[in-house]
């Protein structure tokens, strides 16, 4: 059986591009949590001693960019000037202004509902054009790939370590990459684990490397990890300056971290700071949901879901669907199993996964799906009965 490495990566809660994505997240949720059909399109960047909060919003709401931009530089732990960013020194920039009314108008009258559509899920159109795509796989519990799967939980092993005081020369900033071994589709062993984690400048390497390995890679991998299993720590050596003092961060450059690791394609559409009219958004969590039921029903034991959509149109210009080869009938047939059961219009899914709450900032970071400690909507296996009897009519049509 053909053996191949797969790898992926991700990033602590104070890596640059993720304190970007958090603060606009939060941003999205202060104006949901009053406004529940606030829109938002809100992009932060961060830079030494900086932090720029701009993009588009129409609503109702008054928030304070700058309040909610130090509360949350301050919970991931960036407290003292001497970490290049510091919640109480640092200074704030709000440029949020009016969103553009030729993008509102499109999104709230739906080209389908002018030509005389009563049916209210016509009435919102999506709010952008694009694809988007959603994977899932029946290799891990979470319907995640595994690489993926293992880089986040060691991130977040990171952050952990370092707030409760294991390892308290830890800073901030840091990144994670796992490569499985496969045989064939079955993942059967870590081949190599890379760890960079910014640390306070007295701290010895060789300790650092020992207490990584003994309280972030092993307890996180156990079972996965053999004699041949390569784990690198730190392998530029130093990692002291690190954070927005070493490296600027912005909101959607860490698209491939937020979905599933490179496993599968990506539309190119980031998350954070969007509300649910954006398709980039709320089309990808569609996707993940329906690929995450279809695998769940046992309909295929890996299924990627494509959508396309046109600004202003309520109906996705396409859904396409692929199961690897792996699905009970062919791709065809299932495609129309999840076009019975499913809805794509923009105001169906915001409805169904309920996506005008605030619920979006601890998504900022460890990723958008899998997420089984946050149980969202979209992960839910709650079609499963749906697809299983709508194919097995399907099936005996065939016959």
């Amino acid at each position: 059986m053909r053996s191949k490495l797969i790898t992926s990566e991700s990033v602590t809660e104070g890596h640059p591009d993720k304190i970007a994505d958090r603060i606009s997240d939060a941003v999205l949720d202060a104006v949901l949590a009053q406004d529940s059909q606030g829109r938002v399109a809100c992009e932060t960047f961060v830079m030494q001693g900086l932090v720029l909060v701009g993009g588009e919003i129409a609503t109702e709401a008054h928030i304070q960019p700058e309040r909610i931009a130090r509360r949350v530089i301050q919970e991931i732990g960036y407290t003292h000037p001497d970490y290049g960013l510091s919640h109480a020194a640092c200074a704030v920039v709000s440029a949020l202004r009016q969103q553009s009314p030729d993008i509102a108008q499109a999104v709230l009258h739906a080209v389908e509902s002018r030509a005389g559509s009563s049916d209210r899920y016509d009435l919102i159109g999506a709010g952008d054009q694009g694809i988007m795509f959603g994977y899932a796989t029946s290799e891990t519990p979470e319907y995640m790939p595994l690489p993926i799967t293992m880089a986040h939980k060691l991130a977040r092993r990171l952050a952990e370590v370092r707030k409760d005081g294991s390892l308290p020369y830890l800073r901030p900033d840091g990144k994670t990459q796992v490569t499985v071994e496969y045989e064939g589709k079955r993942p059967v062993r870590a081949h190599t684990v890379l760890i960079a984690a910014q640390h306070a400048p007295e701290v010895d390497l060789a300790e650092l490397s020992s207490d990584i390995r003994r309280l972030v890679v092993e307890p996180v991998l156990d079972g996965w990890l053999d004699e041949d299993t390569e784990i690198l720590v730190n392998t530029s050596g130093r990692f002291v300056v690190g954070g927005p003092a070493s490296d600027t961060g912005m909101t959607g450059r860490k698209i491939i971290v937020d979905t599933y690791g490179g496993y599968g394609s990506h539309g190119g559409g980031a998350f954070s700071g969007k509300d649910p009219t954006k398709v980039d958004r709320s089309g990808s969590y569609m996707a993940r949901y329906v690929a995450v039921n279809v695998v769940a029903a046992g309909l295929a034991k890996e299924c990627e879901i494509q959508i396309a959509y046109a600004i202003g149109r309520a109906h996705p210009l396409a859904v396409n669907l692929d199961t690897f080869g792996t699905g009970v009938l062919s791709d065809e047939e299932l495609r129309a199993v999840v076009l019975k059961v499913f809805d794509f219009r923009p105001a169906a899914i915001i409805e169904r996964l309920d996506l005008r709450r605030p619920i979006y900032e601890p998504f900022s970071c460890y990723g958008h799906f899998g997420r089984v400690d946050l149980s969202p909507n979209w992960e839910a296996t709650d079609r499963v009965e749906e697809l299983k009897r709508a194919a097995a009519e399907r099936s005996r049509r065939l016959v």
